[in-house]
């Protein structure tokens, strides 16, 4: 006997007493983001590996570690898994010329992989949310991408997620701020860890990122990348504030928080909460104003974030938000030598109405069916006999509630299952 094959570890299948969940959330996100004015995009999950190198950086976790990449054995073409979805989004964005008559309010949603270690919260399979604007350069898109999260938590009933703002300036302030970090840290070589010692003179930014105890207090007394910020920066974030502060979303501002790809300029924000253990993260994202002409595109201003879904769900649950699945409006139970095509007829005619309905497959009495009616969760059981069927009627039976079962038309049944009283 062959063993069973499991699952890759770190992707998990959503069975379907979860999947009502992922539902409840994905409609809400979609009626969210239309009253938003956004559209959706979809692009593949495979994608050329240079994409993400050259956008997210070759030097950063992502893509040293963690990508899903192999060689296509067609035409030897490398390709990765995408990691993230702001890549794709843009690549789809240059190549279909989307910004060529006006700016682009873009949303996406799917899986994405990484090669990490499985834990609660982060899996090699993970599924996000995506928002993007495309050619808005003002800190007021920067702005009402922080107030529309806020606004999808309150439509979900969600409270304790802070919000955290950094600005990482422009492509000159940063470059500034890089040779202070290195010189600093150069200066305190014995106190660096192994990968704060090979980011040094790559990306020294990430070293700001470091979760290491040791390190907390070197990265503390580092130099601050807002001595560099020139004027405009600085407008940009305080026009940023102003207007979150505008709608009464509390912030903290956070010197430290620089994201964890090599996309990001200006204004970066991140949504925690205290609920979820060590992946606090909700939330993320930023302006990558580079970005488009990084991949090729003309340049374009460009900003966006992403929300993890299985931690959105986690959140959800530990605040006691969970859906419940309804189950079908009726489930039809049949027996009798006339009795099944009438079952077949009627359970169309009621699907044809817009009612959710289960036909009974296998055969069986009448009393073995009525126990799989019960326990679909059907709110009555439309029972078809030979009488039933001669007649052209239904018998409708309740199950959820104690009110008699009574015959009646087909279309009656309609009106009955439709009506107010009985949803």
């Amino acid at each position: 006997m062959n063993a069973p094959i499991q699952a890759i570890r770190g992707m998990n299948d959503i069975l379907p007493e979860e999947t009502p969940r992922w539902q409840h959330l994905e409609q809400l996100t979609r009626d969210w983001l239309s009253a938003w004015g956004y559209h959706e995009i979809r692009t593949p999950i495979i994608e050329q590996t240079g994409l993400f190198k050259r956008a997210i950086g070759e030097v950063t976790d992502i893509v040293e570690k963690e990508m899903y990449s192999f060689t296509d054995a067609l035409n030897g073409e490398q390709l990765s898994l995408r990691p993230e979805g702001t890549a794709a989004c843009v690549r789809a964005v240059v190549q279909h010329n989307l910004l060529y008559q006006s700016a682009q309010r873009l949303w996406y949603s799917g899986p994405m992989f990484r090669h990490e270690r499985p834990q609660k919260g982060r899996y090699r399979q993970f599924h996000q949310i995506g928002v993007e604007a495309m050619g808005y350069a003002d800190a007021d898109m920067d702005a009402e991408h922080i107030v529309m999260t806020a606004d999808l938590w309150r439509r979900i009933g969600l409270g304790g997620i802070r919000l955290e703002l950094n600005t990482l300036g422009d492509s000159d302030a940063r470059a500034r701020f890089r040779n202070r970090l290195i010189d600093w840290f150069e200066s305190h070589a014995d106190q660096l860890d192994d990968d704060a010692r090979r980011r040094l003179h790559t990306n020294p930014l990430r070293i700001l990122d470091s979760k290491n105890p040791a390190m907390q207090a070197l990265i503390e007394a580092a130099p601050r990348l807002e001595h560099d910020l020139d004027d405009a920066a600085r407008a940009h974030f305080e026009t940023v504030q102003r207007i979150v502060r505008a709608h009464d979303i509390e912030f903290r501002l956070n010197h430290r928080l620089v994201r964890g790809l090599d996309y990001y300029n200006y204004t970066v924000f991140e949504w925690i909460t205290d609920e979820l253990g060590a992946q606090g993260t909700v939330c993320a994202g930023g302006r990558y104003d580079g970005l488009i002409g990084q991949i090729g595109g003309k340049p374009h201003p460009a900003c966006g974030y992403a929300i993890g879904i299985e931690r959105l769900l986690a959140l959800m649950e530990h605040a006691g938000i969970v859906p419940v699945d309804a189950g079908p409006d009726a489930y039809v139970v049949f027996a009798g030598t006339h009795a099944e095509a009438f079952a077949w007829q009627s359970a169309r005619s009621l699907r044809e109405a817009g009612l959710r309905v289960v036909l009974h497959c296998g055969g069986g009495s009448f009393k073995s069916q009525m126990k799989k009616a019960d326990a679909s969760g059907a709110r009555f059981a439309c029972i078809i006999g030979d009488d039933e069927a001669a007649s052209g009627q239904i018998s409708l039976k309740p199950l959820r509630d104690a009110r008699e079962q009574a015959r009646m038309p087909v279309e009656h049944v309609i009106s009955t299952l439709l009506s107010k009283d009985c949803a």
